[in-house]
């Protein structure tokens, strides 16, 4: 890691640099050539196969559009495998953590270190303290599979089931939707021992690929009993490339004037805190690696950074900034809209070495980030958050973008910089 004062250097630079960008800095006027085909504007879908899980075929399907992007997502979990965009040169390279083939997603090594690289989170992202929670009256135990808590759907959740797909072409977008039902009970491995969330949940999300190099994900879902929903994406993130090495030099700014603060088993306090004075402070771009060993109590909770932003919310409807995240080594810049009030920023701590990645590397602590949109952890047992409930008749629905582009091809930003 560069030293404190070099990173914190590196960090004022390039946030000069970003928000003096030009125009080309704008998500879509990246560089590279695409190879896309189908539709007129050279956006294309196309599907292979990617092994088997328990007896049942899992296809990969690649979204490919004009500018140089291509993203290739599996019926397995919705696993994104792959995002490939290019940089400031328009080299391409896959910025996403994931495997190669279907071994690496149910290898044992896999199972007990459990990531969910690039996978859809169900049916409730994030925790669940105490592994329950109550609606009218009625209490639901969930699988305690992380510390006595429930941890993004228990033992089994979406990221482990293989979901029907349909190809979704259109004029401007390309796209796949997967879909399934999640039966009452899901959430509990045995149901002797607990009972699983209520109501049958009818669930599917939209992928789509547009030629401005923007990925947006539409989550919607239904219920026939009243139940508790929080969908998300769990991706991580390593802009330099996949297998790369850390992401410790990658500047991130947050749209979040404050955070639920945990207690040490990671679970929300119930408080929504200020970041100004903390090291949660990214309301103006700061380097990830500057702080992320400072002696502050909710960093050792989390082994750095492991917490939900509460995003700052726009005076209209639509979707809102939740962040923006920059690479200085390759140009690459990510930025995030969503229509949710919170963003789960994970600085992949628990990555221990045991996998091994796309391309072969070693994946350790750091070497990639995940940014949830969502609503908060914990939320069916805090009354002041955000509430997760759908009833029978309403509509689940959530929108997330990511949006890449390069830019800072003339800021002079060299490798050394990098880990």
């Amino acid at each position: 890691m560069l030293h404190l004062r070099s990173t914190q250097l590196l960090g004022a630079l390039c946030a000069l640099l970003i928000a003096a960008a030009p125009a080309a800095a704008k998500p879509g006027h990246g560089h590279g050539h695409g190879n896309g085909h189908g539709n007129a504007h050279g956006l294309s879908i196309s599907k292979s196969s990617f092994g088997s899980v328990g007896g049942t075929a899992v296809d990969k399907y690649t979204l490919t559009n004009a500018r140089g992007m291509s993203v290739s997502i599996l019926t397995y979990g919705g696993i994104i495998q792959s995002v490939t965009v290019p940089d400031r040169r328009g080299r391409s390279a896959n910025v996403t953590l994931g495997f190669s083939d279907i071994a690496g997603y149910t290898s044992d090594a896999y199972v007990k270190s459990n990531p969910y690289f690039g996978a859809i989170i169900g049916r409730y992202g994030n925790r669940i303290g105490g592994a329950q929670f109550s609606l009218d009256g009625h209490t639901y135990t969930l699988d305690a599979n992380n510390n006595g808590n429930t941890l993004h759907g228990g033992f089994k959740g979406f990221n482990q089931f293989v979901w029907d797909a349909q190809e979704v072409p259109g004029t401007d977008t390309v796209g796949l939707k997967l879909s399934r039902t999640s039966a009452a009970g899901e959430g509990c491995a045995d149901l002797t021992k607990c009972t699983g969330f209520p109501g049958n949940l009818q669930v599917s999300v939209l992928f789509t690929l547009d030629n401005a190099n923007q990925l947006r994900f539409d989550y919607t879902a239904t219920t026939d009993a009243p139940t508790v929903v929080n969908l998300t994406n769990h991706s991580y993130w390593n802009l330099s490339g996949e297998g790369s090495g850390t992401i410790y030099d990658h500047l991130l700014k947050l749209n979040a004037s404050s955070y639920t603060p945990v207690d040490a088993g990671l679970i929300p306090t119930g408080a929504i805190d200020p970041v100004a004075g903390t090291p949660f402070d990214f309301t103006t771009y700061h380097a990830i690696g500057e702080r992320i060993r400072n002696n502050d109590e909710q960093l050792v909770f989390g082994r750095g950074y492991d917490h939900n932003f509460v995003l700052n919310q726009p005076s209209g409807s639509g979707l809102n900034l939740a962040a923006k995240l920059f690479d200085p080594s390759s140009g690459r810049k990510l930025t995030i809209l969503t229509t949710e009030p919170g963003i789960q920023f994970y600085s992949g701590n628990f990555l221990d070495g045991t996998l091994y990645g796309t391309s072969g590397h070693q994946y350790r602590q750091g070497d990639g980030l995940a940014l949830e949109t969502q609503h908060f952890p914990d939320s069916p047992n805090k009354p002041n958050f955000p509430s997760t409930r759908l009833d029978p008749g309403q509509t689940y629905q959530s929108s997330t973008v990511y949006a890449f582009s390069a830019t800072g091809h003339h800021f002079g930003l060299s490798r050394r910089h990098k880990h």
